[in-house]
Formats: C-alpha cells, sequence, structure tokens
C-alpha cells in the first residue's frame, strides 16, 4: 500500500524491467502517475502500458518535479523515475529540495547505477577503491572536474566517467584522458560500455591511449582501471588483494 503523501523517487537501472530492483518493480505498479525524461519514460511504459505519464526534454528537471509533487499534492499516487539510482546524478536531491517547504513525503529506491552494470560487463573491475566523475559541465564548472579528474588519478583509484563526450563537448573525455595521462601508464587498461542492457549493447576493453582516441556518447559508460587492474580471460579485473 502506497502512502499518498509520499512522492516516490525510483532509479529505474539502464533498461528498466531487466535492470530493475523488485522494490522498484512493484511501487511502479502501485503508482497511478509516472514522470521522468522522455528517454526514461519511453523505457517504461510497455513494462506499465496502463499508468499515466509525463515526460519532457532534458533541462527541464525542476518542472518535471514540480509537476509530480503537484500531482502528489492531488492525493494521486506518483512516481518519478530516474535510470540507474536516482541518487546518483539522479532526481532524488532536486526533489528533496524542492519538497522541503511542503507536505510531501519523499522515499528514495535505490537503483543500479551504470558503474556498477558496466563492470559487470566489462568483468570484475570494481574491486578495490573507485570513483564516479561526470564529464557534464551543466552542473559542475569544468575546472572542478578537471581538479577532481587529476586528484582521484593521483590516488591511483578506478575511475567510473558518466556522460563522457555529447555534441558539444565533443573532446571532454580526451581532456580528461590527458589529465589521467600526467598520472598513470598510457597502458592502463579501460574499458567502455554503450547502451548497456539493451539490445544495441556494446562493449569494448583497450589501454588508456587508445580511449583517449575513442568515440563515446552520453549512453557510454567509461571504466578506467587502476595501476593494478589487468586482463583475465579476455575481462577486466582489478584484484581486491587476497594473496593468490
Amino acid at each position: 500500500m502506497l502512502n499518498l503523501n509520499t512522492l516516490y523517487i525510483i532509479g529505474i537501472g539502464a533498461e528498466a524491467q531487466t535492470t530493475m530492483t523488485t522494490e522498484a518493480t512493484s511501487i511502479l505498479q502501485k503508482c497511478d502517475f509516472i514522470v521522468g525524461y522522455t528517454v526514461y519514460t519511453d523505457l517504461v511504459k510497455k513494462y506499465f502500458p496502463d499508468k499515466q505519464y509525463y515526460s519532457s526534454a532534458m533541462t527541464q528537471e525542476k518542472q518535471r518535479v514540480l509537476y509530480a509533487i503537484e500531482q502528489c499534492q492531488k492525493g494521486i499516487k506518483t512516481a518519478i523515475i530516474s535510470s540507474g539510482d536516482s541518487s546518483v546524478y539522479g532526481m532524488a536531491s532536486l526533489a528533496y529540495e524542492l519538497a522541503e517547504h511542503t507536505d510531501i513525503d519523499i522515499q528514495v529506491v535505490a537503483g543500479v547505477t551504470a558503474c556498477l552494470s558496466a563492470s559487470a560487463v566489462l568483468g570484475a573491475v570494481l574491486s578495490n577503491d573507485f570513483a564516479v566523475i561526470s564529464l557534464s559541465d551543466l552542473m559542475m564548472p569544468w575546472e572542478c572536474i578537471q581538479k577532481r579528474i587529476a586528484l582521484v588519478a593521483q590516488g591511483d583509484f578506478i575511475i567510473c566517467l558518466y556522460n563522457p563526450s555529447s555534441k558539444k563537448r565533443k573532446h571532454y573525455l580526451k581532456y580528461a584522458c590527458d589529465i589521467i595521462l600526467q598520472y598513470q601508464s598510457e597502458n592502463t587498461i579501460c574499458g567502455i560500455v554503450k547502451n548497456i542492457a539493451r539490445e544495441s549493447q556494446q562493449s569494448r576493453i583497450m589501454t588508456l591511449k587508445e580511449l583517449r582516441e575513442t568515440e563515446t556518447d552520453m549512453f557510454t559508460t567509461v571504466l578506467i582501471g587502476n595501476s593494478k587492474t589487468k586482463l583475465i580471460k579476455g575481462k577486466m579485473v582489478t584484484p581486491r588483494g587476497y594473496s593468490i
């Protein structure tokens, strides 16, 4: 039974049904209204065809949350969906901020974020300390992103890059690789996964030098190994540190 005074913020994983948690599926089945970015609502419509939907384009996040809050205040069981996990570059924090001075409660439902799915596709990459950085500078100054890349590269973290490039940021992945190459070997093992968990999924393992020249897009997740990451059976593996 859903609380009518609660707005549910749900991470749907990479492709909705196949990567969605049981909890997320259960709550969406009970909701009447689903709000989200157009790409994501299109993904879930085939699994929940009897729901009402409100979708909008990228950069319309605030409007979507305000609309969802309005529906919730009317007593309509409403959920906002994000890809992956809604707390990882998703809608959860914005929902909390916009609902702060309302009578609406927020419940965040965890999802499987892209770095976890990508690690599974590529092997066992995230078996040691890692950092996740978005290369999108819509919300964060590029100077700050560059500093963070340099610091985690110096610390020999495994690095996961979200939003590695777009039409307006065509060379950002190359710039990021140039920073990392100041601290890591050009032979560092890296991997990319495009369109995780979808029929068009593609993956590739390469060196950091090769990654620098690789074309990616907003639906690509990039994993850059640390100095211990190696290839085993054609997969990226970062040892945990056990004595073998």
